[in-house]
């Protein structure tokens, strides 16, 4: 059972008596009777793909011709850290079959075979197959390799890195590893709605570096290394870095519109962004043929897979959905200048345009998205003033007269309750989380047992008599009630 970054088994087999020619007529015969795609093909070797079933994203076998040898290698093409001995089975299966077709094929038959083939295949001059299409990963080839910017690989491990350091920053800090307190997400730069759109937009930018724990920092750059390896040699630097951080932008958005009280932050909404771009191109020709349904299965099932599971609550599916939606865009639009890649005017308009458009639905949002929190904010601390008011009576010394006492029982107490009952019935017309309508409907039900209890307080000093006392006492414990809910709810 491999275990990898991208799990692979390899085997060399030496030719014996046959001729690369001869070899090579073999393995395609064998490869099409194992119902393998075969794809790019040339005179040293070529690439097939397995079929996609419940045990396998689908393989790409690559069988290379080289010095009397043949080097063959399966290599998983999806995001799975193990193979459960797939690859293994696959060389096993292909040399075994390539055998048995040797004993049953003439060489009279190979050499007939390989002339009707040799029209199709890649010369030895322009033979790609040492770095074709859809197997850059073989750029990772240690640990170390993960985080070393070398060519088609370089943004994505300077990405990679960004966001290790900037976690690696807030653990030093005090910013606890697993599980970050949402105090400590808000000052390091996370996405939230009451203060994004208080003029801190720059949080939908740097909310695409911070990470939830170290758990959720793994699996993001797991992706992004997965992703990165695949669509960077395609895009360039300057594409892949624009749509990784457009679509990170865009995700963001998604999330502020979407949530009103949630605490959003993590590259996820940025990796799906470069997801959608990927998509998009496998939708064309500019990805090899045979490669494409092994890779739109592959990304598929991440992408259904992580939607489904952000569905149980706690993970920000909006920014999921929003950069998903942006990089298909985004992929699309690029697709034109990638068919020419000498015309780089038409890279840095689409790269232009692009920016243009996200940077006009961010103006738009922040205009049309309700942001009634800092509202709400400011009404609770006009509350808090009038209660302190309200409750001064209790402040005044024995011996207060009677006029003076019933005057602050009725002109400013009875009278601030009053007013905080309004402002409060204002609050319930704002765009506000059903628990703070909650806690509103318990501060209205506060200030109308204080306006009962003042209200018999008042008849009691007034008519100097105890009778009230019991019923002062009843609603002042209800009053206590309501205040240690308050408080639990904080």
């Amino acid at each position: 059972m491999a275990f990898s970054f991208s799990p692979k088994y390899t085997q060399d087999i030496p030719l014996e008596n046959l001729t690369s020619e001869q070899f090579l007529v073999l393995a395609i015969e064998a490869a099409k009777k194992l119902d393998w795609n075969i794809g790019y093909t040339s005179e040293t070797g070529f690439l097939a793909y397995t079929p996609f079933s419940l045990s396998s994203y689908s393989e790409e076998v690559k069988i290379k011709i080289e010095e009397g040898n043949a080097h063959l290698k399966s290599e998983c093409t999806g995001s799975q850290l193990v193979d459960w001995g797939k690859n293994k089975s696959n060389i096993e299966s292909l040399v075994s079959t390539i055998a048995e077709l040797k004993n049953t094929t003439t060489p009279e038959e190979l050499s007939r075979k390989f002339d009707d083939i040799k029209p199709t295949l890649i010369s030895k001059e322009e033979d790609l197959l040492n770095q074709p299409p859809a197997t850059t990963k073989e750029n990772v080839t240690s640990f170390f390799a993960i985080f070393k910017p070398t060519k088609g690989y370089f943004i994505t491990p300077i990405l990679i890195n960004l966001n290790i350091t900037i976690f690696i920053l807030m653990i030093l800090s005090g910013v606890n590893w697993f599980l970050p307190e949402t105090e400590s997400l808000i000052k390091w730069g996370a996405n939230f709605r009451p203060v994004t759109l208080e003029g801190e937009w720059w949080r939908l930018f740097t909310n695409i570096f911070l990470h939830i724990g170290v758990f959720h920092l793994l699996l993001n750059m797991y992706a992004l290394l997965y992703i990165g390896l695949l669509l960077e040699p395609h895009l360039g630097k300057i594409r892949f870095l624009s749509a990784y951080l457009l679509t990170g932008i865009t995700a963001s958005l998604a999330s502020l519109w979407w949530h009103d009280f949630t605490v959003s932050a993590g590259a996820s909404g940025a990796i799906f962004g470069m997801y959608g771009v990927f998509l998009a191109m496998l939708t064309t020709n500019l990805i090899e043929k045979s490669a494409r349904k092994a890779l739109i299965t592959s990304i598929a099932i991440f992408v259904g897979y992580n939607l489904l599971n952000g569905m149980k609550g706690g993970i920000d599916n909006a920014a999921h959905i929003g950069g998903l939606l942006a990089g298909l865009l985004i992929g699309y639009a690029f697709i034109p200048g990638l068919r020419k890649p000498n015309e780089s005017n038409k890279k840095f308009l689409t790269i232009g345009i692009m920016s243009a458009l996200v940077l006009g639905v961010c103006i738009f949002a922040f205009k049309k998205i309700p942001n009634d929190i800092p509202t709400y904010d400011k009404k609770i601390n006009e509350f808090t003033v009038n209660e302190s008011l309200a409750v001064e009576v209790y402040s005044l010394p024995e011996g207060t007269p009677k006029e003076k006492l019933l005057y602050n029982l009725k002109d400013r107490g009875i009278y601030y309750w009053k007013e905080n009952i309004n402002l409060l019935n204002d609050l319930e017309t704002l765009n506000l989380p059903d628990a703070v309508h909650e806690r509103n409907q318990r501060l209205i039900k506060y200030c109308e047992l204080r306006i009962k209890s003042y209200t018999l307080l008042y008849k009691s000093i007034e008519e100097d008599t105890d009778i009230y006392n019991d019923s002062i006492t009843y609603y002042n414990t209800k009053i206590e009630n309501i205040i240690k809910v308050l408080k639990g709810n904080l």
